[in-house]
């Protein structure tokens, strides 16, 4: 009898991993920023009455010629710069997987992010 059990349990916590995984990605969301418009110019209040989580996906949209995204800190993105180590992204279709706390996205092309294109979340 223990012998069944014990040749069981491998198979039971493979099931209880798959299950918590799956519910982490079922319970994600998808966002377009800026929706239709994109990832553009005044996209700063795109986040405003929206609630974010861990694991929820932005679809950044826009032309790679004219824009990029720049993941950064909390200071960067009150000063418009980019500090070291940032995470810069520029195919133009890029999808950020957002993390626990505050998550800060800015264009780094000169004056995009003074034009407001940037924004800021904080996911729970």
């Amino acid at each position: 009898m223990a012998r069944g059990i014990a040749a069981a349990i491998p198979t039971a916590t493979a099931l209880l991993l798959w299950v918590v995984l799956h519910l982490r990605t079922a319970h994600a969301a998808t966002y377009t920023v800026g929706d239709s418009s994109g990832w553009t110019f005044n996209v700063e209040s795109w986040t405003d009455g929206k609630s974010f989580r861990a694991g929820d996906v932005l679809v950044f949209n826009y032309d790679p010629k004219d824009h990029n995204v720049v993941a950064v800190d909390q200071y960067s993105y009150d000063t418009c710069t980019v500090g070291e180590g940032a995470k810069v992204y520029e195919s133009g279709n890029d999808s950020i997987e957002l993390v626990k706390g505050e998550n800060c996205f800015i264009c780094s092309f000169l004056s995009h992010c003074d034009s407001g294109m940037k924004i800021h979340m904080i996911a729970h």
